[in-house]
């Protein structure tokens, strides 16, 4: 069995939960909460020195970071994955995508619009924040003008990566109703067999 040490509030976490839940997977979910310094301590340390979740346990005991290598990892072998060698390379794509144009803006947004004060500092970060996750929003819909899912296979690792914060857009002031692609996406992947919706949090992103 799988072991997960995740944040429930986390759409990096989620992204491993939805993949399981549509594998068919056993696993467990051990919470941890991040926010209250639950990953800095010796013991967390010790499974993975980036202090960070998810955090992935294998059946074999060895332990596996970073929430897309995680999905990468797990949906080896099924159709989540494409076999095709070009189709994996830009499952991928989409995935670094995620990482580096999509998340560090549109997830953080969220974080500070949603958990943080009206008259925190950070708040001033929020039209950059929301300029550059338009831009990516952008990106998405004019991809997904013709075709139902991010790889042109079918449903897969590249959309559960890029559902995770996406369906959680508004919460970080973006409009998504801009973006009619994208919308119907959403709508597509929630559709899918075995999805399961995030968790609702009150704190932390």
């Amino acid at each position: 069995m799988y072991t997960v040490y995740g944040m429930k509030a986390s759409g990096n976490c989620y992204k491993i939960e939805l993949l399981l839940e549509q594998l068919g997977l056993s696993y467990r979910w051990i919470e941890v909460n991040s926010a209250a310094g639950e990953t800095r301590n010796a013991e967390f340390l010790a499974m993975n020195a980036n202090g960070k979740v998810p955090l992935l346990q294998l059946p074999t005991g060895e332990f596996l970071a970073e929430s897309n290598a995680m999905l990468f990892y797990l949906a080896e072998g099924s159709d989540l994955l494409p076999r095709d060698r070009l189709e994996r390379a830009r499952a991928l794509q989409w995935m670094f995508f995620e990482q580096y144009s999509h998340e560090p803006y549109i997830a953080v947004a969220r974080f500070i619009a949603g958990w943080l004060p009206a008259d925190h500092p950070r708040q001033q970060e929020l039209p950059r924040l929301r300029e550059r996750g338009y831009a990516a929003l952008e990106v998405m819909e004019k991809h997904l003008d013709s075709r139902e899912y991010l790889v042109d296979s079918a449903y897969g690792v590249a959309d559960i990566a890029l559902f995770a914060y996406t369906h959680t857009a508004t919460a970080g002031g973006f409009d998504l109703q801009r973006f009619p692609n994208i919308v119907a996406w959403l709508q597509r992947v929630r559709a899918t067999p075995r999805f399961v919706a995030q968790t609702v949090v009150t704190q932390s992103h």
